[in-house]
């Protein structure tokens, strides 16, 4: 039998060790932050110390070893915000576990990068300023460097606000305004920047409107049919076919161009073919898979997942081909300048620059792209399997219809568009179904004001701020840029 006082100490002790439980999960909660950063420091440095390694002994290495340790930075910014694109509605609609996306997409936003990213990259931005212009060599070499601290940093703000910006048009920025700052309005090449400009417009519209249409096909043969699973069996190897068609036809074009040139019309075929073949396979798989199921949504939400993941992987893959470009194309400009002492607009990219770009997306995925996935998949609006798949479908077919009309648009706009063309849509049809129920049954059609607002399925604040940060990317990272740009030129005068 123990004593009273031996029961008093043992209640100390609990409250003592319940104490220190209580300080290690709080200094836990408050170091996790500095965890990243530090990891993240460490790459930086890394990637510093491979560009000494291998850009060898040179009167510019150290200008060459700052710029891989700011390319390191952009790469770090890309991963953490731009990726969140592809798997925010997988995991929104939890066919994926936030750690299955991680993983899945480091290995193909890598893959991407490495296998398919293009070897010659226009260093200005696709014809943004005019290299020539430049009064120098060192004052091209400022312009770039200036470019890349100035779009790595506004990136590193829109994803610390939750606002998923385009990268291409933060690098767009940052050259043009260096650009303006080396050499005056004239480096511009304003026309150039009209249709960029343009696709602020064009690419979220255009996302969200074939997103909407996809989903308006989905609910009219598919979930508001009476045999649900037989409609699914007839349609989903069809939506399969068209998925397969979109995503082939695009790495047709982007991704196989360091190994033969393919043009619109081959990718198209391309595309073509490689749609059939997946609607022959996959109808007997889905079919086989139905079976057994509850003729209800909740079955059908089974027969996307697969489909939805495997849309996903492909969307990191052309990501990881067609954006490392935005981490290291002004980092290959500086080393081409500084290695040959002169400028071009399209140089080769050296293998260990491809190596900081792939290496930096994917830690800035697996570092910081939670926060953002969750607000792509989750907070504007609520996903599920198909709704989800709609999203990734339109991004692929978006991006195609992008490249034959020629319009420079921005797969973050395209994607997060799709999103709010998803979520506005479903507004619409539900309020649309409840008008139809409502004069069927001879009621009168009427909402008050507070009943409107229940029924808003797009959180309107998150649709302003990522419209706001959208409109003011390119003018407020070539603001930016130009100040980097002058501070500089004042440091090395």
């Amino acid at each position: 039998m123990s004593s009273p006082k031996l029961g008093q100490e043992w209640k100390a002790l609990d409250s003592d060790l319940q104490r220190i439980s209580n300080l290690e999960t709080a200094t836990a909660y408050v170091s996790r932050p500095f965890v990243g950063a530090g990891i993240s420091f460490v790459f930086i440095v890394v990637a510093a110390l491979l560009a000494a390694l291998f850009f060898g002994q040179d009167s510019n290495t150290l200008i060459v070893i700052a710029a891989a340790g700011f390319g390191a930075y952009m790469a770090l910014n890309i991963g953490a915000n731009d990726v969140a694109n592809n798997m925010g509605p997988a995991v929104g609609a939890r066919a994926l576990s936030m750690g299955a996306a991680i993983a899945i997409a480091a290995i193909f936003e890598s893959a991407g990068a490495m296998l398919a990213g293009g070897d010659v990259v226009s260093t200005i931005s696709k014809g943004i300023i005019d290299p020539s212009g430049m009064a120098s060599t060192s004052v091209f070499i400022w312009a770039m460097m200036a470019a890349l601290i100035s779009s790595a940093l506004w990136v590193n703000l829109a994803t610390w606000v939750g606002a998923p910006v385009s990268t291409t048009h933060s690098v767009v920025g940052g050259v043009m305004g260096a650009g303006i700052a080396a050499a005056g309005f004239g480096a511009v090449d304003w026309p150039t920047m009209g249709k960029i400009a343009a696709s602020w417009v064009i690419s979220p519209v255009l996302g969200g409107v074939v997103a909407a249409m996809f989903l308006a096909f989905i609910k009219s043969r598919i979930i508001y049919q009476d045999d649900k699973l037989a409609a699914a069996r007839r349609w989903v190897p069809v939506l399969i076919g068209i998925m397969t068609a979109a995503f082939a036809a695009y790495l047709a074009i982007k991704g196989l161009k360091r190994i033969v040139k393919i043009d619109l019309q081959m990718a198209l075929m391309i595309g073509l073919g490689a749609g059939v073949l997946s609607w022959a396979i996959t109808r007997p798989l889905i079919a086989r898979q139905s079976r057994g199921l509850e003729n209800r949504n909740k079955s059908l939400k089974i027969l996307f997942n697969i489909p939805l993941i495997i849309s996903a992987a492909l969307l990191s893959f052309a990501h990881g081909a067609n954006d490392v470009a935005n981490a290291v194309g002004p980092l290959a400009a500086i080393v081409h300048a500084s290695e040959f002492g002169s400028f071009a607009a399209k140089v080769a990219i050296p293998l260990w620059v491809m190596i900081i770009g792939a290496f930096g997306i994917s830690f800035g995925l697996f570092l910081f792209g939670p926060k953002l996935i969750r607000m792509v998949g989750g907070q504007i609006t609520k996903l599920n399997a198909m709704r989800a798949y709609c999203v990734a479908l339109s991004a692929a077919i978006t991006v195609i219809v992008a490249s034959w009309l020629g319009l420079p648009v921005s797969s973050t706009h395209i994607a997060v568009g799709a999103v709010f063309g998803v979520g506005f849509f479903r507004e619409w049809d539900t309020e649309r179904r409840l008008r139809n129920n409502l004069k069927a049954h001879g009621l009168p059609v009427r909402y008050s004001t507070e009943e409107r607002r229940r029924r808003k399925l797009v959180r309107r604040s998150h649709f302003m701020t990522i419209l706001a940060a959208w409109v003011i990317t390119v003018p407020a990272a070539a603001l930016l840029s130009a100040v980097i740009f002058l501070a500089i030129s004042v440091f090395v005068a």
